[in-house]
């Protein structure tokens, strides 16, 4: 080991007369640790809202959806032409509209999907989302929502009355499930009949609004978008499921750009106690800075001394924010005691996801801003001349 390391190391950890400066480096170590600590947390909850709402929209609807200006008015063939095509695991017809829910005492508007009961579960997970009963069956029964059926004080059984946009005809529907997404929009307002029924309530008898896809891998879907579309011609467009709600994951990923730089500035401040530790230490030091420099010692070994105490602090510093960064974000996902109002948020409690990308970059620019605050003291400690060090020794 070279010189420089354990005589920093040593400087660092002083016992009697310098332990003041000891404490500036223990509060240099603590507000790296902080700084660091909080960047990792907000990524991680950024990282978390992203996957979170990404895993509940894919879930409630389609990885890609297939849609024509006027309506799809043969599904069964747009179906036959979407079978072997790249990346598709499963595809559905489904028609979607705004309809009005009929109470003894009010209406309100609610969002109708027709679905194929047969084919819905390869392709959405609504199946896996119901808390009671099942999928409507037949053309009488429809899905609802949890937080809808809340507000209803509906169960399976219940019967419903659903008033047609088209003739304003009455449809009596009885509850055949209630599911619950983990999306307040779609719990609240969202209801699921068959596709027969959804077709005689907009008056749109054999057409679909489109074809939902299910693929084999979700990461691969704008490769399958651009297949998809080479496949079925310029009289479809296909739309993958972030379109469905861009300005939202447009937002939080800036959000997340923003949150890293903001928060970096707590790691910039921490590396101004760096800047005041060394520059204390090197007026502490002088007479020794003198010495090693008669003895031999050169400008850059003096820098280097110093450079590795200032490098210490912020790798020290660092590790201690990442592993109660890490302890933090466990006691969130394993626990979620922090949750969140369903009709504000999207999410009814505050997710996290630790990405390692996210890590590596806090981690390296932690310690490069640490690593850049040793630059003055040192170069200041370098410069120092033996004649000046020792003259009032």
């Amino acid at each position: 080991m070279r010189y420089e390391f354990w005589l920093g190391l040593r400087y660092l950890f002083a016992k009697r007369r310098e332990r003041f400066i000891s404490v500036i480096a223990a509060l240099s170590v603590g507000g790296v640790a902080v700084g660091v600590a909080v960047l990792l947390v907000a990524l991680a909850v950024m990282s978390g809202l992203q996957h979170g709402l990404r895993e509940k929209f894919i879930g409630i609807n389609a990885h890609l959806i297939i849609e024509a200006p006027d309506g799809v008015a043969d599904p069964e063939a747009l179906l036959a032409r979407i079978d072997g095509a790249p990346h598709v695991a499963a595809a559905t017809p489904f028609l979607s509209g705004q309809a009005i829910l009929r109470l003894p005492e009010r209406a309100f508007g609610v969002l109708v999907r027709g679905l194929d009961p047969e084919r819905e579960p390869g392709v959405t997970r609504l199946e896996e989302y119901l808390v009671l009963g099942s999928l409507p069956s037949s053309d009488e029964e429809v899905v609802i929502g949890a937080e809808l059926a809340a507000l209803l004080r509906a169960g399976p059984g219940d019967e419903l009355v659903v008033i047609s946009p088209a003739d304003g005809d009455k449809h009596p529907l009885r509850v055949s499930g209630i599911f619950r997404s983990g999306l307040y929009e779609y719990d609240a307002y969202l209801i699921g009949v068959t596709l027969g029924r959804a077709q005689r309530l907009f008056g749109l008898p054999g057409s679909a609004s489109g074809i939902g896809v299910r693929l084999a891998d979700p990461q691969r879907s704008e490769e399958a978008r651009r297949a998809l579309q080479e496949r079925l011609g310029a009289g479809v467009s296909v739309k993958p499921w972030s379109e469905l709600n861009p300005a939202l994951f447009a937002a939080l990923k800036l959000e997340k750009i923003g949150m890293f730089v903001l928060l970096a500035l707590i790691v910039l401040v921490a590396s101004a106690n760096i800047i005041s530790t060394l520059i204390m230490m090197v007026m502490e030091r002088t007479r020794d800075i003198g010495i090693l420099k008669t003895l031999g010692a050169t400008p850059r070994s003096i820098g280097l001394l110093f450079t590795w105490q200032g490098l210490v602090i912020g790798l020290v510093g660092t590790a201690v924010g990442a592993a109660l960064a890490g302890g933090l974000i466990w006691a969130l996902d394993t626990y979620k005691f922090i949750r969140l109002p369903g009709d504000v948020y999207y999410l009814d409690y505050l997710p996290v996801r630790a990405e390692w990308g996210d890590w590596w970059k806090t981690l390296a620019a932690a310690v490069a801003i640490t690593l850049g605050s040793t630059v003055y003291p040192a170069r200041q400690a370098a410069r120092l001349a033996p004649v000046e060090a020792l003259r009032y020794e």
